[in-house]
């Protein structure tokens, strides 16, 4: 498999250097692993600059963390919640150059979720209109329950600062999966936002992903059934024939074919029209071939269909892999390209794709330029933002 290069920006903006979490055992219990869902993320950490060193500690607090009043880190550091290089400090205590702090907040993840959080980023490409993430599998996007910190969200706010805490979503127009890696496009501006959602809704994005299914998938085709929630199980989607099911189109080419353990298996290219909740992984799975690796639609090929996966892989076989659109600063055709993650490459030689034919993900292929106009009644803004599309 070829697997190209590409684009990396710098990760982080410069700030006041945060740094790695602090050891925390200076702390009070109450502030040691207080809340069992919080993690090192949780844990804020920062050098002194030169421009404050000096300093009273609550003055310097509310410098470089500047998310919180300066009455909340007061009362952090009367609760012991602050440390300067280590070690338990007072408010109004001259704080030395070069001095780590540590903070760790008494926040409920509820509280978290809209707070900018070094979060790494992998960025393909940026202007000043949009900016292109490739996002790993286990990211998710935008804070909900269960996922208050450490999403793609937190980390654009520290990216971006107020550029971003200025937009709705912080400029997020579309989301993956949790477990979906891949490409997403992020607006930068109001503005860009606004065309952004335009493109959505007049069908000229262009997403193709890159799966791994169960089964000897026909050479080409296109899914056309509606997606609702699963009547049966809530949690789930599912086709739905009755009026809650809401039109879905998933077009798709098999690239390359292999057999694993007896079972046939195929590599397909999946070009999105509509972009429901999970839709690729359900229409994969209601014609029988379900993504590897899938824990919620992979039982519709019975018990082979959740068999341990090679290297221990265990996610569905998804990937966001191009993603074409119109700037909405020039308004010439951009489109970028992410090589599958290594987790997939590595399931792509153990499976066998490509030992008959030298397959190639990142082909050039004249036919994703192809868009596909369906009309904007088809188009439901808040729920395509609000559901994962794949």
């Amino acid at each position: 498999m070829t697997r190209s290069s590409t684009r990396r920006t710098k990760e982080q903006l410069k700030d006041y250097s945060r740094c790695d979490a602090a050891d925390d055992s200076a702390l009070p219990e109450s502030a040691r692993g207080a809340d069992p869902a919080a993690s090192a993320v949780d844990t804020r950490t920062a050098r002194v600059p030169d421009e404050l060193a000096g300093d009273r500690l609550d003055k310097v607090l509310a410098k470089v963390f500047p998310e919180f009043s300066r009455s909340r880190l007061q009362g952090w550091i009367e609760e012991g919640r602050v440390l300067v290089d280590g070690a338990n400090a007072k408010v109004r205590q001259p704080v030395p150059l070069g001095a780590t702090i540590s903070l760790v907040p008494d926040l409920l993840p509820e509280q978290l979720a809209f707070t900018p959080e070094p979060v790494p980023l992998h960025i393909v490409y940026e202007d000043d209109a949009l900016v292109v993430v490739n996002k790993p599998a286990g990211m998710v996007v935008h804070p909900a329950a269960g996922n208050w910190s450490g999403t793609l969200l937190n980390g654009l706010l520290h990216r971006y600062g107020d550029a971003a805490a200025g937009l709705p979503r912080a400029g997020i127009v579309h989301r993956l999966d949790k477990e979906t890696s891949g490409l997403m496009v992020v607006a930068r501006t109001l503005e860009a936002q606004t065309d952004l959602v335009r493109q959505l809704q007049a069908r000229t994005v262009k997403r193709r992903y890159v799966a791994f299914v169960w089964g000897n998938m026909r050479e080409d085709g296109t899914i056309d059934a509606p997606i609702g929630r699963d009547p049966r199980e809530r949690t789930r989607m599912a086709v739905v024939q009755s009026a809650a099911g809401k039109p879905a189109r998933t077009h798709f080419r098999t690239i390359d074919r292999a057999v694993w353990k007896g079972q046939p298996v195929s590599a397909i290219h999946c070009d999105l029209e509509t972009g429901r909740t999970h839709q690729i992984r359900v229409h994969c799975a209601h014609v029988g071939h379900p993504l590897l690796g899938d824990p919620v639609y992979g039982h519709a090929r019975g018990k082979r269909s959740v068999t341990p996966l090679p290297n221990g892989f265990a996610r569905q076989a998804l990937h966001a892999w191009r993603l074409g659109l119109i700037h909405p600063l020039t308004g010439k055709d951009v489109h970028w390209r992410a090589d599958v993650p290594d987790d997939m490459a590595t399931l792509s030689a153990e499976l066998g794709f490509g030992r008959d034919d030298d397959i190639e993900f990142d082909e050039e292929d004249d036919d994703f330029a192809q868009v596909y106009e369906i009309g904007d009644d088809d188009w439901d803004e808040d729920d395509d933002y609000e559901d994962d599309e794949a």
